[in-house]
């Protein structure tokens, strides 16, 4: 214990923040290992819970190891790469929408041939356009008012990446321009280009929906039209109505880690609908305790911005948080039926992929930030101190 205590002491930065993210990955592999009896039986592949729960072990070890990474570079470092990484996120996306290998019916992913591993290209898409209009709202500060130094350089760039997305995953495209959205409104851009983003994101995904319409091979209208339908007009898919009983279930103090029994029964439990069985081993005070760690996540992104000095990691570090906790809540929504089915996973907490791999990257750049802007301020506190202390001697 005293190693851990003398570890946990040397991280700098916000230590609230290190914090949470070790109950949410603590969360993960409790309930990841309940959940993953049904998903050796479903699969049928042969093998045992304890392969999921190795799997998970090592999916935590290499997204903790890329966080460490990601804290440890200054976080400039980043304003940097951000222009390279939107050069290789766009031809990234073209090529998973040509050529992308189908998973759940959704083309998302593209494989590498020597690891034989699938990989999510959004994810990375989503993490390069953070950095790119992070870094684009700071460098235009003093002339972010005029329409080329906002249209083109940052607009554009949201339109295009969204909008490639979007054929194949509706919810992440959407949480993406959101995100943007939100990024712009803070970064101080002017509210008529504000709405200029939703006008161009509105007609991009009209005209999606358009090729859809024409080319459902491609587009994956059908399922878009169809969630919304039975959103609207019935108590909502098979798996929504499960995870509505999972969490009845649960009542306040839940059936106990381990003794779920939805689990057996609700699709991706380990997954897209892992609040769910949460809920039912932990209670409602276990569902409000992860719905409590989001928004604490978000209060310390919040604090981080009021205190940063430079600008790009202000809107960077609330950039990034989010568009973990806006996909948080969009995936504790669709388990108790707000809003349409989606397919997100809940940040941090499903069985490790892609995803889970750029959270913690997304994290560590948080982390980062948050080092820097702490030494500032730590800094900046002493030199207040010292004035006081000369002004009084005097």
């Amino acid at each position: 214990m005293s190693v851990v205590i003398n570890a946990y002491s040397q991280l700098k930065g916000d230590r609230v923040v290190w914090l949470i993210v070790s109950l949410l990955i603590l969360f993960s592999l409790l309930v990841v290992y309940s959940t993953s009896g049904s998903v050796v039986y479903k699969m049928n592949a042969g093998s045992s819970t304890e392969y999921y729960l190795v799997r998970q072990l090592v999916f935590i070890a290499m997204g903790t190891t890329l966080m460490y990474l990601a804290y440890r570079l200054h976080y400039m470092f980043y304003a940097k790469i951000a222009p390279i990484l939107m050069i290789i996120a766009v031809p990234l996306l073209v090529y998973t929408f040509l050529f992308g290998v189908e998973i759940n019916d959704a083309a998302r992913w593209i494989k590498i041939p020597i690891l034989d591993m699938s990989f999510q290209t959004s994810d990375f898409a989503k993490l390069a356009l953070i950095l790119y209009v992070a870094r684009s709202l700071a460098m235009r500060q003093e002339y972010i008012k005029e329409f080329r130094n906002a249209f083109l350089p940052i607009i554009v760039p949201i339109v295009v990446v969204t909008g490639l997305i979007i054929p194949n995953d509706l919810s992440t495209g959407a949480l993406l321009f959101a995100t943007c959205f939100l990024m712009m409104f803070i970064g101080r851009i002017s509210l008529k280009y504000v709405f200029l983003l939703i006008l161009s994101g509105a007609l991009v995904f009209g005209l999606i929906y358009y090729i859809g319409l024409q080319f459902p091979e491609h587009v994956r209208v059908e399922t878009w039209v169809s969630r919304v339908d039975e959103f609207l007009n019935s108590d909502g898919e098979y798996q929504v109505q499960q995870s509505k009983t999972a969490i009845a279930s649960g009542s306040w103090f839940g059936v106990g880690p381990g003794n779920s029994i939805q689990r057996n029964i609700l699709p991706y439990a380990y997954a897209d609908f892992i609040y769910s069985i949460i809920c039912e081993e932990y209670g409602m005070l276990g569902g409000f305790a992860i719905v409590g760690l989001y928004l604490w996540l978000l209060f310390r992104s919040v604090r981080l911005v009021t205190r940063s000095p430079k600008t790009f990691g202000a809107i960077l570090a609330i950039g990034l948080t989010l568009n973990i906790v806006v996909q948080a809540f969009a995936n504790i929504a669709v388990s108790v039926q707000l809003v349409p089915a989606t397919g997100l996973t809940l940040p941090l907490i499903s069985m490790g992929g892609t995803s889970f791999l750029f959270t913690c990257i997304s994290l560590g750049i948080i982390l980062s930030v948050s080092r820097f802007v702490e030494k500032s301020y730590e800094e900046n506190r002493k030199v207040e101190n010292l004035s006081v202390e000369d002004e009084s001697n005097h």
